[in-house]
């Protein structure tokens, strides 16, 4: 376990929680992050002014406060804040980065509490269920922990237990959270173009399933038998007897981790081989079976001595569904083609893309990553630099990625950088070719096939649009007559007249008062009433200072245009 945590490190680290207390701490949080955001635009804020380094330098320093406050804030904040480590399309780089390290290694609970757990879950005291069992953890995290321990009939095993009241904790934090995501959702500013209810609803979701170990026993047995015919992938087999929703009895496949680079070495295990081996699983999953590990950090892979994958931790699933595979052939037709408009459309049946009024900057947005991400031979792109490029274009954009595309990506980047780790010379999209082309050619007959499909398709496409063209010609013409439809004409020359016409009336404004109030403080100034007459200059000096800048932007307004 990480050293430096006690038991009294954190207040959620009991059974019993105060809902009240709870909402006072998490509505501190979420107010004092708004105040950051607020402040994070004001220049005044900067000691020496704004510089791109101190906004930077400030970023930086929020998001270690941000990933710091979430682990204070206990094991719902820490799998929200992982998850959201995922969501690059959404949140700043230097968030995301941040939330990517966000460990959940916290302070153990007593064996005491483990012992009523396992009796009250499966009815038997320890004694009578294992052979032996060790007090002491394997490994502590937020949503439970790991203990080694011996069945009567001899067979190694580890029992994960839940964490005493977790269930309560995330009952209490999730229905604050809705409130605050109904809070976001509203925001003039924060609410625009954000589905925060959705990714509301989308977080409960994945924490309600990964808390509940039959549901993680079922995902365990399904991913073992979709590897059945392969030896170099092993899956711990999962001892229904002494499962339930809080305890799970796994078998014990020990192994080095797959990031402890030279202890793989020093076993006499081929380093380029395990690299190929990790990226050709994951590919298996997805493409093969449409059910995949949406976790596949290097804590949950290991390598055991004859150089067998081992996966761990089954909690977080992905499923691919039938439909998305159409539509991912649909998009990377249109990547092939360099076709922005296709791609965006595929991209919103897909559902990654929210329709708005005026998708212009969406198309010409990827229209710009299509030019530029296809001057390279596709062996030799990044899966990093893809996933990067891919949310950095779609921050602050309509683009809403859904869960499955981000778990994806974000284990792409992270497969790679293993890879990289074992092998210098790894690169996952060679990997991944063989794969893609299958895709491409839908994973049946030839290339050609499916070009002559595709173009029968667009044949077809065609002469539907055509025989339709007159039918919407109509429909628009009677929407035209109803007062259905509305056009909106922009005059920018227009708009600048009337602005620049609004602060000069403005500024006559000004003007008028600094008049009034400069006469005021002349005449009590020569009445002999001072302090009133100090308060009426101060009034005109300040209301001029606004007049003068007013005039300034009048100005530079007029050498612009």
């Amino acid at each position: 376990m990480e050293t430096g945590y006690s038991d009294k490190a954190y207040r959620w680290n009991r059974e019993n929680y105060s809902s009240k207390r709870r909402f006072v701490d998490i509505w501190s949080f979420v107010l004092t992050l708004m105040f950051k955001l607020w402040r994070y635009n004001k220049s005044w804020s900067y000691p020496g002014g704004v510089t791109e380094a101190k906004q930077a330098a400030r970023r930086k320093a929020q998001a270690v406060w941000i990933r710091n406050t979430l682990l204070d804030l206990g094991p719902t904040f820490i799998k929200v804040g992982q998850l959201f480590s995922t969501r690059a399309d959404i949140f700043p780089g230097e968030y995301v980065e941040e939330l990517a390290k966000l460990q959940d290694k916290v302070p153990a609970f007593s064996y005491e509490q483990v012992e009523t757990i396992i009796e009250q879950e499966l009815g038997k005291k320890i004694p009578e269920l294992f052979q032996s069992f060790e007090p002491i953890p394997l490994a502590a995290a937020s949503l439970g922990q790991v203990h080694k321990a011996v069945l009567h009939t001899g067979e190694a095993v580890v029992v994960k237990v839940q964490r005493p009241g977790l269930k309560k904790l995330f009952e209490i934090d999730l229905q604050i959270l809705k409130g605050i995501a109904y809070y976001f959702q509203n925001h003039p500013k924060w609410g625009k173009g954000r589905d925060w209810i959705g990714i509301y609803e989308e977080c409960c979701r994945i924490l309600w399933e990964e808390i509940d170990y039959l549901n993680e026993g079922r995902n365990a047995d399904t991913f073992r038998r979709n590897f059945r015919g392969h030896d170099w992938v092993k899956v711990p087999r999962i001892y229904w007897r002494y499962t339930s929703s809080r305890v799970l009895t796994l078998e014990y496949l020990p192994g080095i981790k797959i990031s402890q680079y030279e202890a793989i070495e020093a076993a006499g295990l081929d380093r380029k081989v395990i690299a190929r081996q990790g990226a050709q699983a994951y590919l298996m999953q997805l493409l093969n079976n449409g059910f995949f590990h949406a976790d596949p950090h290097p804590g949950n892979i290991a390598v055991n001595p004859d150089g067998a994958l081992i996966f761990y931790d089954f909690g977080m699933m992905g499923r691919i569904k039938s439909n998305i595979r159409e539509g991912l052939m649909e998009t990377l037709f249109g990547i092939a083609q360099k076709d922005g408009d296709r791609v965006v459309q595929s991209l919103i049946d897909l559902g990654a893309i929210t329709p708005v009024d005026d998708m212009g900057p969406v198309r010409r947005s990827v229209q710009y990553m299509l030019d530029n991400f296809m001057d390279k031979p596709f062996e030799n792109q990044s899966v990093a630099a893809i996933s990067d490029d891919l949310y950095e274009i779609a921050y602050n954009q309509p683009f809403r990625f859904p869960a499955t595309f981000t778990f994806v990506m974000r284990a792409f980047s992270t497969l790679e950088g293993v890879g990289k780790g074992l092998d210098p010379e790894f690169n996952f999209m060679e990997v991944a070719q063989p794969y893609a082309m299958q895709l491409m050619t839908n994973m049946n007959g030839s290339e050609t096939n499916s070009f002559l499909n595709e173009l029968s398709r667009q044949a077809v496409q065609v002469s539907t649009t055509a025989f339709g063209l007159p039918r919407r010609l109509e429909d628009t013409l009677e929407k035209l007559e109803r007062g259905d439809m509305r056009v909106r004409v922009r005059s920018i020359e227009t708009e600048r007249l009337l602005r620049r016409q609004s602060n000069i009336q403005l500024g006559m404004s000004y003007a008028v008062i600094i008049s009034g109030f400069t006469l005021s403080a002349t005449l009590l100034l020569v009445n002999h009433y001072g302090w009133l007459a100090l308060v009426a200059g101060l009034i005109a000096a300040v209301v001029s200072v606004i007049l003068i800048r007013l005039l300034l932007r009048l100005d530079r307004y007029d050498r612009m245009y």
